[in-house]
């Protein structure tokens, strides 16, 4: 069973979210080689806001919402990684924009722990994309979300 820390406050209300193609990159932890964790680093110059999928023992989970401060890191997942995918959304709450991928997953506005994926509207879940990490079953990896035009750019 995965172990989840999270800072729990909601996302801003009203926020206004325009798609945007801003970079993210992924790399493993290299000095920590002991340490075994899910990290996520916000290396931008607004506060962001993520959430996350994956697939454990029961099926599909999608947990949410992590607030990162402006260049600061967050532990998703304690301990010694049980999936090789894992599933992110992120949204900029100061300048608007999200980063977002193909694959559809449950979410809400308010903080939430939602089990499956299918039927999210009538459960009166949104929509919501997410972008796919790989971490090539790496014990621990760090996911690093950065501004537009630096290298890990989405299509």
């Amino acid at each position: 069973m995965l172990r989840i820390s999270r800072l729990r406050l909601p996302r801003l209300a009203g926020q206004c979210l325009l798609a945007s193609t801003l970079a993210v990159g992924a790399m493993t932890l290299g000095s920590h080689a002991a340490r075994a964790d899910l990290r996520i680093c916000n290396m931008t110059a607004s506060r962001v806001g993520v959430a996350l999928g994956y697939r454990d023992s029961r099926g599909w989970v999608t947990e949410g919402w992590w607030n990162l401060g402006v260049r600061s890191c967050e532990t998703l997942v304690s301990g010694q990684l049980a999936a090789r995918y894992y599933y992110v959304h992120a949204v900029d709450y100061d300048r608007g924009g999200e980063w977002a991928g193909r694959s559809l997953m449950c979410t809400r506005e308010k903080e939430f722990s939602i089990r499956g994926l299918e039927n999210c509207l009538a459960r009166g879940y949104d929509r919501t994309g997410f972008f796919e990490v790989d971490t090539g079953q790496q014990r621990s990896w760090t996911i690093q979300l950065t501004e537009q035009n630096q290298q890990g750019a989405l299509p």
